[in-house]
């Protein structure tokens, strides 16, 4: 199996991983969910719910679009880049409102709500891109646009190695914030150039 392929599993098992995961508060509730974003919940309460009801619904459709056997069934692609592209919106528009509250101050703030935006611009070039008929320029945008949505994956890595150095939610929130998006923005742009 070549390394692109191997790598596209692995970020597929652990998206889908994580998108059930995220559903934990279907059974547990928000706050044992969730203990360290009481600040978020109480504050925008609607918002968080749709953001962590639809964030995931897009990182499970994610990376499964990415697999060939599924861009062949044309129709079966297409549904899937809708709600996809659904699930951003609503999550997007949600996350700008959390991110005004996130703990961690001004700087997670600005990192998620920066994030948020980016995750938009890129699905809606995405999106346009499919809707003109300009193929190559539509993946491009998608591996941009997944790669942001990827940032759900890569914040609960790192989360579980500032925890492990001591750091709370709180402390952690003000380098996740960034961290979890922008090596993956840098990688894309990387793997698109080379």
């Amino acid at each position: 199996m070549p390394t692109a392929r191997i790598s596209l599993v692995i970020a597929t098992t652990l998206s889908l991983l994580i998108a059930l995961g995220s559903y934990r508060f279907l059974a547990l509730g928000l706050p044992l969910s969730f203990p360290d974003m009481l600040g978020q919940i109480e504050g925008q309460r609607l918002a968080f719910l749709l953001h962590i009801s639809f964030a995931p619904v897009a990182l499970a459709i994610g990376g499964l679009q990415f697999f060939a056997s599924i861009r062949r069934h044309k129709p079966l692609h297409r549904w899937l880049g809708r709600s996809y592209g659904l699930a951003i919106l609503i999550s997007g528009i949600a996350g700008i409102f959390v991110a005004f509250n996130a703990a961690g101050g001004l700087s997670a703030q600005l990192g998620f709500t920066l994030l948020a935006l980016a995750w938009l611009f890129t699905t809606a070039n995405a999106i346009r891109h499919a809707v003109a008929r300009r193929i190559g320029q539509h993946r491009r945008w998608m591996i941009y646009s997944f790669a942001l949505t990827f940032a759900g994956v890569t914040l609960r890595l790192y989360l579980l190695g500032f925890m492990a150095a001591g750091f709370s939610y709180t402390e952690a929130s003000v380098y996740l914030a960034w961290l979890c998006w922008l090596p993956n923005l840098g990688f894309a742009w990387w793997w698109l150039k080379r």
